[in-house]
């Protein structure tokens, strides 16, 4: 089974939607800070986060955005950069 790398980050205008979406979005991650969410998913996976945030937001106000990256490339941070939760399944060096 093969997980990609993606950064998910949205912008939603309610308190409750942004709850519900902050919940929905945690049990994918494995790390991140406020809107923005690290994930390594399957393609079934991400399907799931695609249908659910659709659910969750309102397409005429919010907006959520998922970037795919690759596991093997060399981010650069800046500021306090915090590991993630599992590192093994990723190494950032």
């Amino acid at each position: 089974m093969q997980r990609d790398l993606y950064i998910i980050a949205y912008d939603i205008c309610k308190p409750k939607r942004l709850q519900r979406a902050r919940y929905f979005l945690k049990g994918f991650s494995t790390g991140g800070q406020k809107s923005v969410f690290e994930c390594f998913l399957t393609q079934g996976e991400l399907r799931e986060v695609i249908s659910g945030m659709s659910h969750i937001i309102d397409e005429n106000a919010d907006r959520v955005h998922i970037f795919s990256l690759d596991g093997r490339s060399n981010p650069h941070t800046i500021g306090e950069a915090i590991p993630p939760k599992d590192p093994e399944f990723f190494y950032f060096g």
